[in-house]
C-alpha cells in the first residue's frame, strides 16, 4: 500500500529511540560529572601539579588551541599524551554522544513543527508523553551539561593529546567546542532553541492540567472521595476500574512537575497565556526541587527567577516565583505529610482486603498501580527534599520516623501482584476478547471517515483481540502485544498531524478505547514494565544519606520495626538504575547498593541480637534466683516462721521469692521483659517477610544476618558469665555459668517460633567455640579460662598444701588457715562441679585441659629426670645389692624431698584428671548412651599383648570418653618426646606412681606388669628392712607408706593384693591402718 509522506517521517520509532538514547547520554553525563568531581576516580593527571600550567593555558586559549606553537606551555601535555587520548576518550566519546543527541533533537522537533501535530494527553497518550519526554530529557542534558566543571579542560587536553599524538586535530573538536562555549549559560540558550517550539510544548503541557490538578489535591479531598477504596455497595464490587484514559491515572506527579518546570523554562513565551500561568504556578508550589536526572535536581524557584529576570516584560512572572515559592515553603512540606498518612492507612486497607480476596485484583488492577503510583511520588519527594533542602525552620518538614510503613505497603503491593499474575492474565485475557473487541469495533464502525491505510490497521487491532477468546488458559503461554501496542504508537502520529486523513482530535474516542487496550494487554504481558513505571525507587539509590536517617528514625520507633524491613527491600529495586550506555559504572551502583543493604540488616541484626540478649539477661538473672545458694534464706524464715517476729537488722535487704516477678494487679503495667518480648515479635514479622530477595544479583537472607550477629554476642555473653579475673583469679563456678547457660539456650531456642532461624545450627556453632581454647574472633573462651584457673589457682593453692584431696568427697577441699584463699576448693571441684566442666567445655575442652595438665607432668618429669641422673650411680647400686646392703646406699641418695613433693604434684594434677574424666564419663554416658557402650566394651577387649599402636588408639578413643585406662594415653603422648629411662597430699603419690610408670614402660616399650612387680619387691622388702631400723625418728612415717604402698596396689591395674600378699606380710598392712586411725584428726604425717 502506499503510504502519505507524513507516515515517512517515522515519529513514533524516532520519539522512541531518541528518548531511550537520550536516558543513555544523560546518564553517561552524570557519570562523567561525578567521575570527574571525585578526588578517588578522576583521572590521576588532572591532579597533577605538573599539569597546572598546561590545565590553565589550555583554560585561557580554549576553543583556539595552537599546539605546534605552543610547546613550551604544553610540555606535560606531550609527555603523557597517550596516557591522556586512552583516558579521556570515554569522556571525549561522552560529548560527541551530547551532540549527536543534539543534531536528532533539533531534526525531530522541526518536524513535529513543520506537521503541526496535535498533543493531547488523554487522547494520544504515546506520542505526547514521548514529545514531553524528549523535550525534558533534552533540556535536562543541557543543564546536566553546564554542571560538569571540567568539561572545558576535558575537550582541550583531549584536543591538544590527540594532535601531538595522530599530527591532525580530533574532526569534531570545533563543534564540541562550540556546543559547550554556547551552553555556559543553558538559561539564555534555552529559550531561543524552543522559541520556534513554543506552541507545540504549550499545548502539550496544557493538556495535563486535568490529570495534574487531580493529583495536586490535598489528602482530605482524597478521603472525601474514598480514592483507593474497595468498600462500597455490594454490586459494586466486582465492577471494573476504568477511565477515559487510562495510563493519566497512574502517570506520576513527579514526571508531571518536571514537565511543566522544565517545559515551560524552555519555553517563557507561553507564560502570557492565563491558562499557562495557572499550570505553572500549581506546579511551582508543589517542590522546591525537580529532578534533572539520579540525585542531581534544580532549585525551582531560583532557577525559574533567574531566567525570568533576565528577560524584558517578566516583572509579574517573577512576582508569581517569590509568592510561589513562599507558598511551597510554608504549606508544600504539611500537604506531602498529610498524604502519606493517607497513603499509609489506605494502601494498608487495600492490601488487606486483596490478601483476603485476590479474585478483585483482576477489577481492581487499576487502583492497586495508582496506589503504587502515589506512594512511589511521596517517597521520592521526600527523599529528595531531605537531601537538597539544607535550611529549614522545621526540620521534621523534610523527614519522616513512619516512611518504612509506606515502603512495606509498596512493596506489599508488588509482591501481590507479582503473586497474582496468572489471576490478572485470565482476567484480562478474557476481558480484552468480550469487552475491548467489542467496544473498538463499535467506536470504529461509528467512525463517519476511516481511510483504507486506518481501517486495516484498527481492524487488525480487533481481530487479534478477538483471538484470544478462542485459545485454553495456560499457565505456560506467552503472551506478546509490543507489535499491536507499537502500531497503535504510529497510528497516533499518522492522525495526529494537520489535515490528517483521520484527525484523531476529532474522534477522540478511539484514543480512549485503545487506552483501555493498551492497559489490557500490558497486564497481559508486561506486568513487570507496568510495576517499573508506577513503583521503580532504583534512583534512591543516590540518596543513601536520607535513607539512613530515615532507617534510623524507623528502628527508634517500636511500632515501626515490623516494617524496617521495608529499606532492605529497597535496595532490590537499585539494580534498575543501570542503563546499557554506561556498563563502567556498574560495578560502583554494586557496591553501593550491596553496602546500603548490608548496613540495613546489620543494623536491624544488631538491635535483633541486643534485644536478644537483653532478653536472656533477664532469664539468667530469674535462673540465678533459683540456684541452691539462693536458698538459705528462705530455708532460715521457714525456721523461725512460728516465732515471734523480730525486726530486720539493718543493711539485710529483704529479698523477693522467685516467680514474684510474674504476679501482676494491673495487665498495663508492663515489665522490661514485656518491651523486650514486644520488640522481639516486632522485628521477628520484620526479618520473617521475606526469606530471601536479590540485589544485583547477590542473594540476600536477611535472618542469616541476625545468625551471626547473635553468634558473636552469645559467645562473648557466655565467656562473660564466668566473671574471670586474671588479677584476682576470680571465676564463677561451672554449674552456675551452666545454669545461666541454660537459660541462654532456652530463650534462644523459643526464638526459632519467632525468626525462621535455625537456632540449632546456631547453638551448635556457639558451643562448639567454647569447647576450643580461642573462638572465632580469637577471644579466650570458656575452655580456656576454666584450664588457666584451674591450673593457676586450684592445682597452684594444692602444690603450696592450702588444698588438699579429699578421697572420701571425691574432690578438693581447703585447709583452714589464717590465710584463706579466695575461694572454696570443694565448690570448685566436687562430682557435680566436673559434670558441669564437662557440659560446658565438651570432649574437645576436656581434651585441651589434659594437654595442659600433662604439659605440667611432664615438666616435673624433666626436673625427676635430673634428679635421676644426679642419684644414677646410688640408684644402679640399690636395684642390684642385696637387702641388708641397702640401709647403707639409702643415705646417698640426695634431694629426697625435693623427689617427694614433685611426685606429689605429679599426683595432685593427675587426681584433677581423674575427677574431671569421671565428670566427662557421666556427662557422655547421659548424652550418648549408644555410643558410651561400645567404647567401654573396645577398651575392655585391650590385652597386654594386644599390640602397644592398637591399644594406645583404644585408649585414646576411651579416654576422650572419660573412661579410665591402664595407660593414660595423654600422659604417654606428653612423655613421648622426652624418652624419659601441694602441704601434703602425700596420698597422690599413689596415682603418680602408677600412672607415671605405666606411661614411661609403654614409651619404652617394656613389659608393664613387669616392672611393677620388681618394683613392688624393692619397696617391700626396703620397708621390711625399715622396721629393723633402730633410729626412732626414720620410724615415724612408717605406717603412711605402708598405706600408700597399699594405695599404689589398689591404684594399679597390674598389681593385687594377692602379689603385695606374697611378698609383704599382710598383718603389717592392718596394724598400719590401726595405728594411723588412732592418730588425732587433723594431723598430717610429713613426707
Amino acid at each position: 500500500m502506499s503510504l502519505p509522506s507524513v507516515y515517512g517521517d517515522k515519529l513514533a520509532e524516532k520519539l522512541t529511540l531518541l528518548n531511550e538514547r537520550g536516558r543513555g547520554v544523560l546518564v553517561r553525563v552524570y557519570n562523567l560529572k561525578k567521575t570527574c568531581s571525585d578526588p578517588r576516580t578522576r583521572p590521576a593527571f588532572l591532579g597533577d601539579k605538573a599539569m597546572e600550567a598546561s590545565a590553565k593555558f589550555i583554560l585561557k586559549k580554549f576553543p583556539h588551541l595552537d599546539v605546534r606553537s605552543s610547546t613550551q606551555h604544553l610540555g606535560p601535555v606531550h609527555r603523557d599524551r597517550g596516557d591522556i587520548v586512552r583516558a579521556l576518550a570515554p569522556f571525549y566519546q561522552t560529548f560527541l554522544d551530547v551532540l549527536e543527541f543534539r543534531d536528532h533533537v533539533y531534526e525531530l522537533l522541526n518536524t513535529i513543527d513543520a506537521s503541526q501535530c496535535f498533543f493531547d494527553i488523554h487522547i494520544n497518550y504515546d506520542l505526547t508523553k514521548g514529545y514531553l519526554d524528549l523535550v525534558v530529557t533534552y533540556v535536562s542534558l543541557v543543564l546536566l551539561l553546564a554542571r560538569a566543571e571540567e568539561r572545558r579542560l576535558l575537550l582541550g587536553l583531549y584536543q591538544c593529546a590527540h594532535e601531538m599524538s595522530h599530527g591532525a586535530s580530533e574532526p569534531s573538536f570545533p563543534r564540541l567546542a562550540q556546543m559547550v562555549l554556547e551552553y555556559e549559560h543553558p538559561l539564555k540558550k534555552l529559550p531561543e532553541e524552543f522559541g520556534p517550539h513554543t506552541k507545540a510544548v504549550s499545548s502539550a503541557l496544557l493538556s495535563l492540567r486535568a490529570p495534574f490538578l487531580r493529583r495536586c489535591r490535598d489528602a482530605e479531598l482524597w478521603r472525601q472521595e474514598q480514592l483507593l477504596s474497595l468498600l462500597g455497595p455490594a454490586g459494586d464490587m466486582l465492577s471494573p476500574v476504568t477511565s477515559d484514559s487510562m495510563a493519566c491515572e497512574y502517570l506520576s506527579l513527579e514526571v508531571m512537575e518536571r514537565w511543566i518546570i522544565l517545559g515551560f523554562l524552555a519555553c517563557p513565551g507561553a507564560l502570557g497565556t492565563p491558562p499557562c500561568q495557572e499550570l505553572w504556578r500549581q506546579a511551582l508550589r508543589g517542590s522546591l526541587f525537580v529532578p534533572l536526572v539520579r540525585d542531581e535536581a534544580v532549585a525551582v524557584h531560583k532557577v525559574t527567577e533567574e531566567l525570568l529576570g533576565g528577560l524584558k516584560g517578566y516583572g509579574k512572572r517573577v512576582a508569581d516565583v517569590k509568592e510561589c515559592r513562599e507558598h511551597a515553603v510554608a504549606h508544600s512540606p504539611a500537604l506531602h505529610r498529610g498524604r502519606r498518612s493517607f497513603l499509609r492507612g489506605a494502601v494498608r486497607e487495600l492490601a488487606a482486603l486483596l490478601e483476603d480476596q485476590p479474585g478483585l485484583l483482576g477489577p481492581k488492577a487499576l487502583l492497586v498501580f495508582v496506589a503504587l503510583s502515589l506512594c512511589r511520588d511521596e517517597v521520592s519527594w521526600l527523599s529528595r527534599h531531605a537531601e537538597h533542602v539544607t535550611k529549614s525552620k522545621n526540620p521534621e518538614d523534610f523527614s519522616d520516623s513512619r516512611l518504612a510503613e509506606l515502603l512495606f505497603a509498596l512493596e506489599q503491593l508488588r509482591a501481590l501482584v507479582r503473586r497474582h499474575l496468572r489471576l490478572l492474565r485470565r482476567y484480562h485475557r478474557h476481558y480484552l476478547a468480550r469487552f475491548d473487541a467489542l467496544v473498538l469495533s463499535d467506536v470504529i464502525q461509528n467512525l463517519s471517515v476511516c481511510p483504507e491505510e486506518e481501517s486495516v490497521i484498527l481492524s487488525s487491532f480487533v481481530s487479534s483481540l478477538s483471538a484470544l477468546a478462542a485459545k485454553e488458559v495456560d499457565e505456560q503461554e506467552q503472551f506478546d502485544f509490543t507489535a499491536l501496542r507499537l502500531d497503535w504508537f504510529r497510528l497516533q502520529a499518522y492522525t495526529s498531524v494537520a489535515k490528517a486523513s483521520l484527525p484523531l482530535s476529532s474522534n477522540s474516542d478511539v484514543g480512549r478505547a485503545m487506552s483501555l487496550v493498551v492497559f489490557h494487554t500490558l497486564l497481559l504481558d508486561r506486568p513487570e514494565e507496568l510495576l517499573d513505571e508506577t513503583s521503580d525507587l532504583s534512583h534512591l539509590c543516590f540518596y543513601p544519606r536520607p535513607l539512613e536517617r530515615m532507617f534510623a528514625q524507623t528502628l527508634d520507633e517500636p511500632s515501626m520495626l515490623r516494617f524496617a524491613i521495608a529499606f532492605p527491600l529497597l535496595c532490590a529495586h537499585f539494580s534498575r538504575c543501570q542503563h546499557p550506555m554506561c556498563p563502567e559504572e556498574y560495578p560502583q551502583l554494586e557496591a553501593a547498593a550491596l553496602g546500603l543493604c548490608h548496613k540495613f540488616l546489620e543494623e536491624l541484626a544488631r538491635v535483633g541480637s541486643g534485644c536478644v540478649l537483653d532478653a536472656c539477661a533477664e532469664q539468667h538473672n530469674l535462673s540465678q534466683q533459683l540456684l541452691p545458694k539462693h536458698c538459705a534464706a528462705t530455708i532460715s524464715r521457714a525456721r523461725v516462721k512460728k516465732t515471734p517476729k523480730q525486726p530486720p537488722r539493718k543493711g539485710d535487704p529483704q529479698r523477693d521469692k522467685p516467680g514474684t516477678e510474674s504476679h501482676r494487679r494491673d495487665r498495663t503495667l508492663t515489665t522490661n521483659m514485656d518491651k523486650l518480648h514486644l520488640t522481639l515479635a516486632e522485628l521477628s514479622l520484620s526479618l520473617n517477610h521475606v526469606p530471601n530477595f536479590t540485589v544485583f544479583g547477590h542473594t540476600v537472607t536477611p535472618a542469616e544476618y541476625l545468625s551471626s550477629h547473635l553468634e558473636a554476642r552469645l559467645t562473648k555473653a557466655i565467656v562473660a558469665m564466668a566473671g574471670y579475673s586474671q588479677a584476682s583469679q576470680e571465676v564463677a563456678r561451672p554449674s552456675e555459668v551452666l545454669a545461666g547457660l541454660g537459660a541462654y539456650m532456652g530463650l534462644v531456642q523459643r526464638l526459632g517460633h519467632l525468626v525462621a532461624l535455625d537456632t540449632a545450627r546456631l547453638l551448635r556453632a556457639v558451643l562448639l567455640q567454647q569447647s576450643h581454647p580461642r573462638d572465632g574472633s580469637g577471644q579466650p573462651t570458656l575452655t580456656a579460662i576454666y584450664t588457666d584457673w584451674y591450673l593457676e589457682a586450684l592445682l597452684r593453692q594444692a602444690s603450696t598444701g592450702a588444698v588438699l584431696l579429699s578421697p572420701a568427697l571425691q574432690a578438693f577441699t581447703t585447709v583452714p588457715r589464717e590465710e584463706q584463699p579466695l575461694f572454696s576448693a570443694a565448690e570448685f571441684s566436687d562430682v557435680s562441679e566436673m559434670r558441669a566442666l564437662a557440659e560446658l567445655i565438651g570432649p574437645y575442652g576436656m581434651r585441651f585441659l589434659s594437654e595442659n595438665l600433662m604439659w605440667h607432668v611432664r615438666s616435673q618429669v624433666t626436673e625427676l629426670k635430673k634428679l635421676v641422673v644426679e642419684n644414677m650411680d646410688t640408684l644402679v647400686q640399690l636395684r642390684c645389692c642385696r637387702a641388708e646392703q641397702r640401709p647403707a646406699l639409702l643415705p646417698r641418695l640426695s634431694s629426697a624431698e625435693n623427689v617427694l613433693k614433685r611426685m606429689t604434684i605429679i599426683g595432685e594434677i593427675l587426681s584433677f584428671r581423674a575427677m574431671a574424666q569421671q565428670g566427662l564419663r557421666e556427662v557422655f554416658s547421659q548424652h550418648c548412651p549408644f555410643l558410651m557402650g561400645p567404647i567401654e566394651c573396645l577398651a575392655d577387649v585391650v590385652t597386654p599383648d594386644t599390640d602397644i599402636q592398637v591399644t594406645l588408639s583404644i585408649f585414646e578413643l576411651a579416654s576422650a570418653a572419660g573412661v579410665p585406662c591402664e595407660v593414660d594415653p595423654a600422659l604417654v603422648t606428653a612423655l613421648a618426646g622426652h624418652r624419659t629411662g601441694h602441704n601434703n597430699n602425700v596420698h597422690c603419690l599413689a596415682k603418680a606412681i602408677v600412672q607415671l610408670s605405666a606411661a614411661l614402660f609403654t614409651v619404652h616399650s617394656k613389659n608393664i606388669e613387669t616392672h611393677l612387680k620388681e618394683f613392688l619387691l624393692l619397696a617391700s622388702s626396703s620397708l621390711l628392712q625399715l622396721a629393723q631400723e633402730p633410729d626412732k625418728a626414720r620410724l615415724r612415717n612408717q605406717d603412711s607408706i605402708v598405706l600408700l604402698l597399699h594405695l599404689i596396689v589398689a591404684e594399679s591395674s597390674f598389681l593385687t593384693l594377692d602379689m603385695l600378699e606374697s611378698c609383704f606380710p599382710y598383718v603389717l598392712l592392718r596394724n598400719a591402718f590401726r595405728q594411723v586411725c588412732r592418730e588425732p584428726p587433723g594431723r598430717a604425717p610429713q613426707h
